[in-house]
């Protein structure tokens, strides 16, 4: 079982607590696109890191990952919104949504696309342009697509990956995407459960880094590539 699996699959509520150690991004989407009344697509919508602040003010909210458990535990904190039925979750590749075309104004897609688009999956540019010509034909004329991925953990100031680097690269070149940068630093309680939590997610190597080091605030960097597409 590869740890992936293991974070995806079997231990979604421990997932769900670590990123509630970070800031809420509800203000960030909006100044990209104010998202009230419109018909948005969450892509790898996980737990409902954005799902949650999005279902409240759009028209309708479709939440799309390729893991049944992880919306499951999406489903049951969207049903505590007793007065939204606006949504609807699928469990979806996304280099083939089942989504109509021309059909949403905003696609959001956070720490997703990078599953299929690092350089170390050897088909990454094949699948990356099968993403971005499934997001371009699901968005309506006058749409958004808001893509968020890392910058790194654990360091002072944004990096990118080596693995993850010709990707943005395309993203800014290629597909024409504007950028920024933003601190998204998770805080713990303590930092016992910052060990605890950052050794689940990212190793106990990263676990002992963050013991020796003392941080009950783990540094993190997140990347916004966005686009507007034209009327």
């Amino acid at each position: 079982m590869s740890r992936d699996h293991n974070i995806y699959q079997d231990n979604t509520e421990t997932y769900d607590l670590l990123i509630s150690k970070q800031p809420n991004l509800a203000k960030v989407i909006h100044e990209i696109r104010p998202y009230e009344q419109l018909d948005v697509v969450d892509l790898g919508a996980g737990t409902g890191r954005f799902s949650m602040f999005l279902a409240a003010e759009a028209n309708s909210l479709w939440c799309l990952d390729s893991s049944k458990a992880m919306l499951r535990v999406l489903e049951k904190k969207l049903t505590t919104l007793s007065s939204n039925s606006n949504w609807r979750t699928i469990v979806s590749d996304h280099r083939a949504l089942p989504i109509d075309d021309a059909s949403k104004d905003l696609v959001v897609a956070g720490w997703s696309l990078c599953y299929l688009a690092s350089s170390n999956h050897v088909d990454w540019e094949k699948n990356l342009k099968q993403m971005m010509s499934e997001i371009r034909r699901i968005l309506r004329p006058g749409g958004t697509v808001i893509i968020l991925e890392t910058l790194g953990t654990g360091f002072a100031e944004p990096t990118r990956y080596d693995y993850l680097a010709p990707y943005y690269h395309l993203l800014e070149t290629e597909y024409g995407f504007e950028h920024t940068s933003l601190a998204t630093d998770y805080k713990f309680k303590d930092v016992n459960e910052a060990v605890q939590l950052t050794s689940y997610f990212f190793g106990e190597d990263f676990g002992n880094q963050v013991r020796v080091n003392n941080w009950h605030v783990v540094p993190e960097y997140a990347g916004i590539w966005y686009k507007h597409f034209n009327l």
